[in-house]
């Protein structure tokens, strides 16, 4: 199956990350660790200085810290969702707030990731690349379709309802390209998890869960595809 098949990253020196933290001593560890890894970097202090950045310069992945002194975190993660040019741009929130109602707000904000402090720098590493990581093979068609309704370009990265639209993040896209590779498939948490990170996953099957309740949530009608067998896992059909 061509979603599931193994995955490769490009070369870390075409990704480009912004570490938006505005405690210097961890904005440096992290950023240096990153460049050590092939990383490039751009640090930020405040929410103010990095979106103003945006215009100049796209970052491939954002790692947002919570409690900056200029904004709320989760405010920020809310409006680079809603901006047409930042809202497929992977963002892993990094917080000491490490409570699972946290990490279920920020992933209902539209976080792809969650990281709480104090944290490893190879955790972080990994976490990163794997939300970084895409499908190694093209699937044998670049379109999958549900009832005619329901169109997943995985070319253009575009989900389509009635030829509108929706708006998802990576990870929202990633879950319903997965689900709709093999329709009438019943995925359970862990392959879903599986999918996403790999053997980097270090997250709760609750993540998956919310995943799939924005994900709903942003299909309206079409919501009614994904099919939830209690106890199992998730599966799309019509």
């Amino acid at each position: 199956m061509a979603v599931m098949a193994a995955e490769k990253m490009r070369s870390p020196m075409t990704y480009r990350i912004a570490v938006v933290e505005d405690e210097p001593d961890i904005a440096q560890l992290v950023s240096s660790h990153l460049q050590k890894e092939g990383f490039k970097v751009d640090r930020f202090p405040d929410a103010g200085s990095f979106l103003r950045s945006l215009s100049k310069r796209r970052p491939d992945l954002i790692l947002l810290d919570l409690m900056l002194p200029d904004a709320n975190g989760l405010e920020i993660c809310k409006t680079l969702r809603r901006d047409e040019s930042s809202k497929a741009i992977p963002i892993i929130i990094v917080t000491a707030k490490g409570e699972e109602t946290d990490k279920v707000v920020g992933l209902e904000m539209g976080a792809d990731d969650y990281v709480t402090k104090p944290f490893s720098l190879k955790e972080l590493t990994a976490r990163i690349k794997a939300v970084l990581r895409r499908p190694e093979a093209e699937p044998a068609s670049n379109k999958l379709e549900i009832d005619g309704e329901l169109v997943v370009d995985l070319t253009r990265h575009q989900v389509l309802y009635q030829g509108n639209p929706i708006d998802l993040t990576s990870t929202e896209f990633k879950i319903l390209s997965l689900l709709a590779s093999r329709k009438g498939w019943v995925f359970t948490r862990d392959q879903i998890l599986d999918s996403l990170w790999g053997h980097d996953k270090i997250v709760l099957d609750r993540t998956i869960d919310v995943h799939i309740k924005n994900l709903r949530e942003k299909l309206r009608e079409a919501s009614r595809y994904i099919k939830n067998i209690r106890g199992v896992g998730y599966k799309l059909e019509k």
